[in-house]
C-alpha cells in the first residue's frame, strides 16, 4: 500500500520528535532531597519595660506559647527606660519601649525591632466639661501655666494632674511630641502604669492624664488633640500627630526562641489580628 505525501511527513516528524526526546530528556531527573524537619523551638524568653505594649505583648506571649510549647516567654512592665536598661545590663532578653534609645546606651549593642505603632490619648475624669484642647493648652496644663479648668473653657474647678514617672517611655513621648521640650510641672500625682493613671484619673474630680490608646475606657473621658479625636485612621494619615512606635531592644542580633517571639509579635498574621483591636496600628500601616 503507497503510503500519501501527508502519512509520510506525518510519519517523519513522530521519529524526529521521539528522536529529539531520547538526545535531550532520556535521562531521569535525580530524586529531589526530601525537605528537613524544622527544629523545635525550646527555651526562656524574658522581657520588661514598657507598660503601654503590654495589651499587646500579652497575647502575643499567649499564643507563641501554644504554638510553642517548649517555650516559656516572661514579660513583665516597670517603664521604657527600665526596659532598655536591663536589656543592656544582661538582665533580660528584650527590653520593650516605646522611646527611642537612650543616649548612654548606643554603645552597648542593642538591636531594635520595630514593633507596633502606639498613639496615646488625653483622659480626663468624666466630670471635666472640656472635650477639646489645643496642644498650647495641653502644654500650659502640664507645665503647671494652667490650673483651674475656667481658664480653658471649662467649669470652675482645680486641675489635678495624674501622670508617669521619669522613668516611663508615655511621658518621655509626650514631652517630646507635645511639649517639645518644656518641662512637666512637679505638682502632679505619680502612678506606676497605664493601668493605675486611668484608675487614678477616674476617681479624682477634675484629673487629666495621658495613657496609651489602648487604656483608654468609659472610665474616663478621652479629650480631642488641635479638635482631632484620636482614631487608627487618623493616626496613619497623619491628622492624629500624639503617637510614637513601640520597640524590643535586644543585646546583638535575637537568636533561638528569642529571635522566634519577636518575628511572631511582628509578622503580619499577628499584627492584623491584634493590633488594631488592642488600640495600636499594625507596623505594616505605620509610615516609618
Amino acid at each position: 500500500m503507497k503510503l500519501s505525501k501527508k502519512m509520510l511527513a506525518g510519519a517523519l516528524a513522530m521519529m524526529l520528535g521521539v528522536s529529539l526526546v531520547a538526545g535531550c530528556g532520556g535521562q531521569k531527573e535525580a530524586p529531589k532531597e526530601a525537605p528537613k524537619a524544622q527544629a523545635e523551638i525550646t527555651g526562656t524568653v524574658t522581657a520588661s519595660g514598657s507598660t503601654a505594649l503590654l495589651p499587646f505583648l500579652k497575647p502575643a506571649q499567649e499564643e507563641f506559647q501554644k504554638k510553642n510549647a517548649k517555650v516559656t516567654v516572661n514579660i513583665a512592665g516597670g517603664g521604657s527606660f527600665t526596659g532598655q536598661n536591663q536589656v543592656a545590663a544582661g538582665s533580660v532578653n528584650i527590653g520593650n519601649s516605646d522611646v527611642p534609645l537612650q543616649d548612654s546606651l548606643k554603645d552597648k549593642g542593642l538591636v531594635e525591632t520595630k514593633l507596633v505603632g502606639i498613639p496615646f490619648v488625653f483622659i480626663t475624669n468624666p466630670d471635666v466639661s472640656v472635650d477639646n484642647l489645643t496642644q498650647q493648652q495641653y502644654v500650659d496644663i502640664f507645665t503647671g501655666k494652667v490650673t483651674n479648668w475656667k481658664e480653658v473653657g471649662g467649669k470652675d474647678q482645680k486641675i489635678t494632674i495624674i501622670h508617669r514617672a521619669k522613668s516611663s517611655g508615655s511621658r518621655g513621648a509626650i514631652a517630646e511630641i507635645v511639649l517639645k521640650g518644656a518641662a512637666f510641672t512637679d505638682n502632679a500625682v505619680i502612678q506606676d502604669s497605664n493601668g493605675a493613671v486611668r484608675a487614678a484619673i477616674a476617681s479624682t474630680p477634675g484629673a487629666i492624664g495621658y495613657v496609651d490608646a489602648a487604656y483608654a475606657d468609659q472610665t474616663v473621658k478621652a479629650l480631642a488633640y488641635n479638635g482631632v479625636k484620636y482614631s487608627i485612621n487618623d493616626v496613619i494619615s497623619g491628622k492624629y500627630p500624639v503617637f510614637t512606635f513601640g520597640r524590643m531592644y535586644t543585646k546583638g542580633e535575637p537568636t533561638g526562641a528569642v529571635k522566634a517571639f519577636i518575628d511572631y509579635a511582628t509578622s503580619k498574621e499577628f499584627q492584623e489580628a491584634y493590633a488594631e483591636k488592642n488600640g495600636f496600628v499594625p507596623i505594616t500601616k505605620m509610615k516609618q
